[in-house]
């Protein structure tokens, strides 16, 4: 052929990409086309600030592409008429793409025609890890196990020195708005992605040996803050994953060797959730667990409003969802507090809150975000046990000892003293004072008790199993 369309998505990164390489290898000359999708764009499940993250990606791809004799085509509509009215434009013989597993992606490529679909998206895809009878995993253990016995990525593909494209093709400008905000600490694009994989891997002492030791302090950088980049593809599953298994084998020590082990179950979490939401994609509406399916939340709406504005007055909780708000990011420990106290504390339906971080995380991916919120919520496949209840200020003393993730994103806990930081309703009155902190005025009282809320969300739970039985 002499041109095909190189359909980009989820693979915003010129280096290691499978459907540009296949494009590349296909025809003579390649056209990159990004198309806005309405349904996505509106969707109650995508919010402004990944889409501003997406956008200067897009931005940021298109001075790639120009440094190398192309250019991005923009266009704007529904991705099949897009696409057709595209390769009509260019006589493009075929349409490369990537493959995406979401309930939307794929209803959305079987009504595109002459689409080819290639890997790239995950190490091992939906179908490639299965049990021995061939059904799916719905627990992580065997399934990492089965995972890392298949082959293993290799090198990853250098970025071509050179797209040859179609000349004059109309392509819409990449709009300006909405526009990442200074306090999201993310630039976009695939420089930045590979710069944070090589901060974190490179090195004897380098953050990934200490991430087993580290991942779960909230006060500290101990994660690879990899997340955004990977959902949007800006670097591939298979150049961190290589970069895990070559850290594995360089470590200078058994310590250092469990926490590069540790990052690769973390990325393979990612690989699992994927392959259950392909296999099981019912799980976007409703719990995994049928004998958990008929809860009976509270789903009270001032109580979720207090949660959502960081006002609970549990400090974890609520930095954890101030953090959320500014910089459309979140520990993950802390994700995991936040859902629990929703859930358990709150007695309000996951899927409330698994939507709002949908529409707020600028990492916001359908597969892990919901597989996050059944695992706390004990709903899921691999789920933590129903009565699992996080403490929240067991949870602040244990990963945020000193107070310093709580008074970053509450200020007005900044002079409180260390003894009271995750409880600071039990400071006496001359306590509050000196530390300008009057509860109920400066920063609230506990909206629910926590030891009644635990025997309550119990009872829920024991009533939605005996009621299947």
């Amino acid at each position: 052929m002499k041109t095909v369309l190189w359909w980009i998505r989820r693979d915003l990164r010129l280096a290691d990409n499978q459907a540009l390489a296949a494009a590349l290898n296909a025809a003579e000359r390649v056209v990159p086309v990004f198309v806005l999708d309405p349904a996505l764009l509106a969707s109650e499940r995508v919010g402004p600030l990944r889409v501003a993250f997406l956008l200067e990606g897009l931005r940021r791809l298109d001075s790639d592409l120009r440094q190398r004799g192309s250019r991005l085509v923009l266009r704007r509509g529904d991705p099949a008429a897009e696409l057709s009215a595209v390769a009509a434009e260019t006589g493009a013989g075929a349409i490369l793409a990537e493959e995406d597993f979401t309930p939307y992606a794929r209803q959305r490529d079987s009504r595109v025609p002459s689409l080819q679909l290639v890997g790239g998206r995950l190490v091992h895809p939906p179908g490639s890890v299965r049990k021995a009878d061939g059904t799916p995993y719905v627990v992580y253990t065997p399934f990492s196990r089965t995972w890392k016995g298949l082959p293993q990525p290799g090198a990853a593909m250098p970025a071509p020195a050179h797209v040859p494209t179609a000349p004059q093709v109309a392509s819409l400008p990449v709009p300006d708005q909405p526009e990442r905000p200074p306090a999201i600490p993310f630039p976009s694009g695939e420089t930045e992605a590979q710069r944070r994989l090589a901060a974190f891997v490179t090195g004897d002492d380098a953050p990934v040996y200490r991430y087993a030791q580290t991942r779960d302090r909230v006060d500290l950088d101990g994660t690879s803050q990899l997340s955004p980049y990977l959902h949007l593809g800006m670097i591939s599953s298979r150049q961190a994953v290589a970069a895990a298994l070559d850290a594995i084998a360089a470590a200078p020590n058994a310590a250092a060797r469990e926490g590069a082990e540790t990052w690769l179950n973390e990325l393979i979490w990612r690989e699992f959730y994927v392959h259950i939401l392909y296999h099981f994609p019912h799980v976007l509406e409703q719990s995994f667990r049928a004998n958990l399916q008929e809860i009976r939340w509270q789903d009270d709406a001032s109580s979720f409003a207090a949660w959502r504005d960081g006002c609970t007055g549990y400090p974890i909780v609520d930095a954890a969802m101030r953090q959320l708000a500014q910089t459309g990011w979140m520990h993950n420990r802390a994700r995991m507090v936040a859902a629990s106290f929703l859930i358990k504390d709150l007695l309000i339906d996951w899927r409330w809150g698994e939507r709002y971080f949908m529409q707020t995380l600028i990492d916001g991916d359908s597969a892990a975000n919901n597989g996050g919120w059944q695992w706390t919520a004990g709903t899921g496949t691999d789920a933590a046990p129903y009565f699992r209840v996080f403490h929240p200020v067991a949870q602040g003393r244990k990963h945020d000892p000193q107070g310093t993730y709580v008074r970053r994103w509450l200020p007005e806990l900044g002079r409180v003293p260390e003894r009271f930081v995750h409880q600071p309703w039990k400071m006496p009155d001359d306590v509050q004072q000196a530390a300008g902190c009057v509860i109920g005025r400066d920063y609230p009282a506990p909206i629910v008790d926590h030891a009644w809320a635990r025997e309550r969300a119990l009872d829920a739970y024991r009533h939605a199993r005996r009621n299947l039985a």
